[in-house]
């Protein structure tokens, strides 16, 4: 059976002593080292050895402005974004503003309409805003690249905040930046802060910090007194890992003083009913909760309805309300999975058509467009074909505007931001707008156009990419000692901070398959002997059988059923 090269992770033994000497469990401390963990000081999550706000430029203007219009009583109006990033950071502004002393009726938000506005801050969502007579226009996980809208916004007479954290526009080699009053943005040039990986929401909350610091200078309050900001740690790590930027150091403290406080019942409303309609038991919250159960409950609401719905969700203080809302992003969530299986079908089909036989090999990056497209859910549908393919993917939608609106997912080695800049410098005319990540960007680009571009981003794949990273690899951490197979360990590492950057521990063992049936009709459950001892195993979405003996990459998980826990190995990967 063929299946991705697996890698086994270095452990730099002397690192994993450190570790396990500061206080470390031993498996622990050897995966930590595997991930880069060198000091023991990373150990600590607790708040003060979070990086301090005074490395982000521009963050003592800001907070200066902030605290000139809540002590000037003027209207603010946030300009949100309509993911989970943009809403949480929408809800953790208004929340920690009404914290620090700004009227209640001051504080206004709007949300661009996917379809009907675009991203980011465009002229259409200024005049929108202004609708709310702001004296101060506030962008969240947004506006570093929105040249437009916000010379539109000063010509209007409003002053403007960007808060970001995307890259700034280009054109050629010079970084091109809106003409706002101020930005906060780790990743604008001249930033020292140290970490670049911050999402929208936690610059949010490095800005409420700043101004929390810059009130009580004024007198506002004292050191005694002043207001807690870390009650709103739960939005800025659920916004956080739902994002899916790099879990480094510092985004790992504050995802973990995030789950703290949830496991404590100290969280926000609108976050306790997402775990309610979610299924899942807060008291035992993780960052899988957030990326794969409560995110996408928020998110779907911005992709198929209105991102509104979420940002009320988590603003409002009414438990019931909140549940009322919850339940409504519940129900968009499984149109959302709805529309995606269709979509799933469609772009399938197309891969077919592509790679006529299974022994086809893709090409070095894949475009795909459908007029039966939906624009809100392009991008999970290009991440779900550039997991199975392994190849940089864009999938495109046909907007409201005429446009094509293609939203693009990537591999290691292939920075797609990147490569969408060379691309419209090659071919100047093909697109309109385009911005991002390394593994995620988005773009608009006339219909008539789509088949330059799919030419042109497999042109600079094949240059970029070679035979390596066009191999799919999983990075495991080898062999699990039978001394750690066990309902403890598996709450150990439940318990630490995994995600993007960090990824949760995978290991890898030969393994004797002794049964294997299939579940729901596409999902393979295993009984296999590992180190004399037979185990359960299930491979989720993976339907054919496995030889009698297979190296098996997997994680380890408990098997709840009728009041007993196992544990089982979940397979990733097998070879």
């Amino acid at each position: 059976m063929t299946g991705p090269r697996l890698q086994t992770r270095d452990v730099p033994p002397r690192a994993a002593f450190a570790l396990e000497q500061a206080g470390a469990h031993p498996l622990l401390a050897q995966l930590l080292a595997a991930r880069g963990v060198r000091d023991a000081a990373e150990l600590d999550d607790g708040l003060a050895q979070l990086l301090t706000p005074e490395g982000l430029h521009g963050i003592d203007a800001a907070a200066r402005l902030l605290a000139d219009t809540i002590a000037a009583g003027q209207r603010l109006c946030v300009v949100a974004d309509y993911d989970c990033d943009g809403a949480t950071a929408c809800a953790v502004l208004l929340r920690g503003l009404r914290l620090l002393g700004a009227a209640p009726d001051t504080l206004h938000y709007v949300v661009p309409d996917r379809a009907l506005h675009g991203y980011g801050l465009t002229p259409a969502i200024v005049d929108l805003a202004l609708s709310k007579t702001p004296a101060l226009l506030v962008t969240v996980d947004n506006g570093i690249a929105s040249i437009d809208g916000v010379a539109h916004a000063r010509a209007k007479g409003l002053k403007v905040l960007v808060t970001d954290h995307h890259l700034p526009a280009k054109d050629g080699d010079e970084v091109q930046l809106p003409a706002a009053d101020v930005i906060v943005n780790p990743n604008q040039p001249d930033c020292g802060f140290a970490s670049k990986a911050l999402a929208g929401v936690g610059v949010v909350f490095y800005v409420l910090l700043a101004t929390r610091a810059e009130l009580r200078a004024r007198g506002a309050f004292d050191a005694a007194a002043q207001p807690r900001l870390d009650v709103l740690l739960d939005l800025v790590a659920l916004g956080t890992v739902a994002d899916v930027v790099r879990l480094d150091a510092n985004n790992r403290r504050l995802v973990a003083q995030g789950l703290k406080r949830i496991r404590a019942g100290r969280l926000q409303p609108g976050v306790a009913a997402l775990f309610v309609v979610a299924g899942r038991d807060a008291r035992r919250a993780a960052g899988f909760d957030f990326g794969f159960a409560l995110g996408p409950r928020i998110n779907a609401a911005g992709r198929l309805s209105d991102m509104t719905l979420g940002i009320e969700c988590l603003l409002t203080d009414d438990a019931e309300r909140a549940l009322q809302l919850a339940q409504t992003l519940d129900a968009i969530n499984r149109q959302r999975r709805e529309v995606e299986s269709g979509m799933q079908a469609q772009a399938q089909a197309a891969v077919e058509r592509l790679m006529p036989s299974e022994d086809a090999v893709p090409p070095s990056a894949l475009s795909l467009f459908d007029a039966q497209f939906h624009e809100g859910v392009v991008g999970i549908v290009a991440g779900r074909l550039k997991d199975r393919l392994h190849r940089p993917t864009f999938v495109f939608a046909r907007g409201a505007d005429g446009l094509l609106k293609g939203s693009g997912r990537s591999i290691a080695g292939f920075h797609l931001r990147d490569a969408l800049d060379l691309l419209a410098k090659r071919h100047p005319q093909v697109l309109q707008r385009f911005g991002g990540h390394a593994m995620a960007a988005g773009c608009s680009i006339a219909e008539d156009r789509f088949d330059e571009f799919d030419r042109a981003l497999q042109q600079v794949a094949s240059e970029w990419l070679d035979a390596t990273t066009l191999t799919r690899t999983l990075r495991t951490d080898g062999p699990l000692s039978v001394q750690w197979f066990n309902a403890q360990t598996v709450a150990l590492l439940d318990a630490q901070v995994w995600g993007q950057g960090f990824e949760a521990p995978l290991f890898c063992d030969e393994v004797e398959v002794l049964q294997q049936r299939l579940v729901g009709e596409k999902h393979m459950k295993l009984r296999v002997r590992h180190l004399g001892t037979v185990r359960d195993a299930i491979w989720f979405g993976h339907a054919e059988p496995l030889p009698e003996r297979v190296r098996l990459a997997y994680r380890l998980s408990l098997d709840e059923w009728q009041g007993q826990q196992r544990v089982q190995m979940v397979v990733e990967a097998a070879v």
